[in-house]
């Protein structure tokens, strides 16, 4: 088992910066909890219910289900599904609820569908209108959860979900319900296909034109192959190592495959856990697991494995709805002292089936235990303590399930290492500031030779323009590629991966190349170095909006600066371009035109909900050159 050490110097400041930065906010947030925990402490909540009220909320159960939740005790458990049977990821939650149900019924409980929440693919909607609305699924997630909880007639819930915003609206929405014991249940990944590496590189083959699309379209179907996660280490898995290391799965759920028994018996045991906490006397909620010290876990284990990009907003934001307010500011102190110790691709040529066999979650929070890296103290799903999760699930002979040691071995140290030994002395995420604004930068796929980058500027304001060009080779040359009007505000910043080929194409010709863009690359942006979501954006008129072709750009990432080396005074003077992308109209996108309206920055987690209160105040966290801007754009 791990052996906790004293945490480490910096991690405890970052710890106690945010608590301190969020006591009255924590406070409120807290104080409501123990509000509504207070109604639930002698009856379950539907008891509270009018006659009328109870009819209608037991009028589909069968069997002894009425019977039970027409009476005073029984615990009463919502599902929340993010079920849908287009998507591989989500496919196998078809059949979950009836075996929740069965085992719910074993403890004298009942399980119910409170409700579903979409779930989009940005795979599919890659470089497709659709992907404009997919930031905001995010928080139409959240509201989703909400409203399939707001009946009032639960005492827990389990949350069905893997995938990019799913799993963070998942939580955002359960923490609206804190006081309540919740678990977020996977499905798992899909078995290795192709590996990563063939397919990238079958990708730059074809926007380099050596390839066909029936050769791109016969790569990509053996990559993307059954039920499960896809098995790159983007967002969606980037998601299941923070919900095992924050402690809202059962240690080690995150990576076990679909068709695997043992994934059946975590959701059984996941079930019950559960529904032994609601009907606890020391019953506590998601609100009490989600406190500061998980939230620093999880960006922790975030750069401790090169995790997505996304996160630098799904993580401030969940934390938003627990009170917490995180800056990216956070993110960029610990990235100094917290070291990389897995390559899984991008990073590398590991995929996460590579990354769980060789030690995966329990091996992880066992090193960042021993490194002083993560806290122990912590409450979890699973009880008091960080370091049940450095146990790995297994089942024994008789097929029940048990947790046990991990070891202190990583089972492949090409994959996964300790943290006395890793592959590089940080995670590779970092916060850049300059004349440009804010921005973030993941360094752990770029080669070294390549994390500097200063060259002339080509902006454009969609994909479209620049693959065209790219089609035309105007762009074989030294190149910062700019790309604008793609934040949260113009058109509900889509993810750019129709890029990434094209610019490993000119990286791989020898070109000095990088990207900046007020849009997501996610965490599959990969060796092009990417200045992502520069804030203020450029439809509110921040200094990526001034940028002109020609200009010369330096993104460096050594140093975290990202400056426009024009004039200071001529910069000052030019007006920011004028908006080119409409409005967006079709694919459904013309509903989501309040969000587009309503949506924060970039930097406080791009969410629709609003401030959080008077008491929340970024200004101290933005660099000193970048204060007016904010205030003005704000």
């Amino acid at each position: 088992m791990a052996t906790p050490t004293a945490i480490h110097p910096v991690v405890a400041d970052v710890t106690a910066r945010v608590t301190e930065r969020s006591r009255a906010s924590r406070t409120a947030y807290l104080g409501r909890l123990s509000r509504a925990a207070s109604e639930l402490s002698l009856r379950p909540a539907r008891t509270d219910l009018g006659c009328s009220n109870l009819a209608h909320a037991v009028a589909a159960c069968g069997g002894d289900d009425r019977a039970v939740l027409s009476a005073e005790t029984g615990v009463s458990l919502g599902i929340v599904t993010a079920y849908n049977d287009m998507l591989s990821a989500h496919a196998p939650f078809e059949h979950y609820p009836q075996q929740v149900k069965a085992t719910a019924r074993e403890l004298g409980a009942v399980a119910r569908v409170a409700g579903g929440v979409p779930a989009m693919c940005d795979g599919i909607t890659q470089g497709r209108a659709g992907m404009e609305l997919s930031l905001f699924s995010r928080d139409v997630i959240a509201m989703s959860t909400a409203i399939a909880l707001s009946h009032d007639v639960f005492d827990a819930a389990l949350l069905l979900g893997v995938c990019d915003k799913i799993v963070p609206g998942l939580v955002a929405g359960a923490l609206s319900f804190g006081h309540l014991p919740a678990a977020l249940v996977p499905a798992g990944p899909m078995s290795s296909g192709r590996s990563n590496a063939e397919k990238a590189e079958t990708r730059k083959a074809y926007a380099a034109g050596e390839v066909g699309r029936d050769e791109l379209l016969a790569s990509e179907v053996a990559s993307y192959h059954s039920p499960g996660t896809c098995t790159f280490y983007g967002t969606a898995n980037s998601n299941q190592v923070l919900m095992d290391v924050m402690g809202l799965h059962l240690p080690g759920a995150a990576f076990v495959s679909p068709d695997d028994p043992l994934r059946d018996a975590l959701t059984d045991a996941t079930t019950r856990r559960v529904i032994e906490i609601a009907a606890s006397e020391n019953r506590y909620g998601t609100g009490q697991i989600v406190d500061e010290k998980a939230v620093v876990n999880g960006i922790v284990a975030l750069l401790a494995t090169g995790g997505s990009t996304n996160h630098t907003m799904h993580l401030i934001s969940m934390a938003a709805a627990a009170g917490i307010d995180l800056t990216w500011e956070d993110f960029d102190d610990l990235a100094t002292v917290v070291p990389l110790v897995a390559r899984i691709y991008p990073n590398g040529s590991a995929d996460v089936n590579h990354f769980h066999a060789a030690g995966g979650t329990p091996f992880l929070v066992r090193t960042l235990l021993e490194a002083g890296l993560a806290h122990e103290d912590v409450l979890t799903l699973a009880g008091e303590g960080l370091h049940r999760y450095s146990q790995r699930p297994v089942l024994d002979t008789d097929g029940r399930l048990e947790f046990v040691d991990a070891g202190a071995e990583s089972g492949d140290l090409d994959v996964l290492r300790p943290a006395s030994d890793p592959f590089e002395p940080d995670g590779g995420l970092k916060v850049l500031r300059g004349t440009l604004g804010h921005a973030v930068i993941k360094t752990s796929a770029v080669a070294p030779e390549h994390r500097i980058v200063e060259a002339p500027a080509r902006v454009f304001t969609d994909q479209v323009g620049f693959l065209q060009a790219f089609s035309r080779r105007e762009l074989d040359r030294d190149v910062v590629v700019v790309i604008r009007e793609q934040g949260p505000s113009a058109n509900g910043m889509p993810e750019l991966h129709a890029l990434t080929p094209s610019l490993g194409v000119l990286q791989k010709r020898g070109y000095a190349v990088a990207l900046v863009t007020d849009g997501r690359m996610s965490g599959a942006s990969g060796s092009i170095p990417a200045a992502i979501h520069v804030t203020p954006e450029s439809v509110h008129a921040g200094p990526i909006a001034k940028v002109r072709d020609g200009d010369v750009v330096r993104v460096d990432s050594l140093t975290g600066r990202l400056d426009v080396l024009v004039d200071e005074d001529e910069f000052a003077a030019r007006l920011p371009e004028p908006r080119v992308t409409a409005d967006g109209i079709g694919t459904g996108r013309e509903l989501f035109a309040p969000m587009r309206s309503a949506v924060g920055r970039a930097d406080e987690g791009a969410h629709v909900f609003g401030a959080l209160g008077p008491e929340f105040d970024h200004t101290a966290a933005v660099p000193a050159d970048q204060t007016a801007l904010t205030e003005e754009t704000r």
